[in-house]
């Protein structure tokens, strides 16, 4: 089986809040495709509640393409810690860690139940499993503790 390497990252030495770089691919015509570790929370001491995640998922698929060219999709990892961020090129961890901060300022004091994409029975898989209290509640929570543009030392950006 082909070793991931997000798989290999020692999750005891990171320092969530915080956005690493990946791996950067490069296809057959010389596109490249960028995969980012936005890491909300720190692994095996706290996770996002599904409810909050699922809706803090749906808010970041707008607010992130809003903010950076070339968002291809942004997922949430299974252990609800944080998200792979997949975009067309490459950007630095600074410039990811910039707009993820300002996504979840505007989460955190600006958004609206309204303002939530794919809420309902037609456009979710899983409707009735968000929260919009608790994706502003955890957003300020992060907020607070500064989003660092390194995983392995605290390197809050502005």
């Amino acid at each position: 089986m082909a070793k991931v390497e997000s798989f290999t990252l020692d999750h005891t030495k990171v320092k969530a809040p915080y956005v690493r770089l990946i791996t950067v691919e490069e296809g057959e015509k010389g596109d490249k495709i960028s995969n980012y570790d936005l890491r909300l929370v720190q692994p095996n001491e706290n996770a996002i509640p599904t409810a909050g995640l699922h809706t803090i998922e749906h808010l970041l698929a707008g607010l992130l393409r809003d903010r950076l060219s070339g968002v291809i999709d942004c997922s949430p990892f299974g252990c609800r810690t944080g998200f792979h961020l997949i975009t067309w090129g490459e950007h630095s961890t600074t410039e990811v860690a910039k707009a993820l901060k300002s996504s979840l300022e505007e989460i955190a004091y600006k958004t609206k139940w309204e303002d939530v994409q794919g809420t309902t029975i037609e456009s979710c898989g899983n409707y009735r499993d968000h929260s919009l209290f608790s994706a502003k509640e955890w957003s300020k929570k992060i907020l607070s503790e500064g989003i660092s543009d390194k995983p392995f030392e605290r390197h809050v950006v502005d």
